[in-house]
């Protein structure tokens, strides 16, 4: 997908926006880079220099991941997106807590006296690891 396309799409979901929706884009499929480097050496009127080529313009190297680097991108967000009035614009369906349940937890992890139990009550916090809320209990705020 090309910059100005996928600028169009954050824009059309922007004015989807009601106030605080998470959209997620289909940008189409996944390109890999070296297809990527090909291409626009050839769309510049190059050739890429290579073991096949060796009289090319310009060389690909591959110096492989930096750190802090991802081969892909993950959504962390709820499985189930839902579709909108745009094909390729999705809304997400994250689950959230209430400002009276946050405010509950935030009370009780000040109160924690380990890192366990402070962990426990942070994934609590983060709707998306659900399997871990029946292991720690919410009490009342007094």
């Amino acid at each position: 997908m090309t910059i100005s396309k996928a600028a169009q799409l954050v824009i059309q979901a922007g004015s989807m926006a009601k106030g605080g929706e998470v959209f997620v884009l289909d940008m189409g499929k996944s390109v890999r880079i070296i297809d990527l480097a090909r291409t626009m050496v050839q769309l510049s009127g190059l050739t890429v220099r290579d073991d096949a080529h060796p009289d090319g313009d310009i060389a690909i190297e591959e110096v492989g991941l930096r750190p802090g680097e991802k081969l892909y991108e993950e959504l962390i967000i709820g499985n189930d997106p839902q579709s909108t009035v745009h094909n390729r614009i999705m809304m997400a369906h994250e689950r959230h807590l209430t400002q009276t349940d946050l405010d509950k937890l935030l009370v009780q992890i000040r109160k924690c006296r380990n890192s366990d139990e402070a962990v426990g009550f942070l994934k609590i916090m983060v709707p998306e690891s659900e399997h871990e809320r029946d292991n720690v209990k919410v009490e009342k705020a007094s």
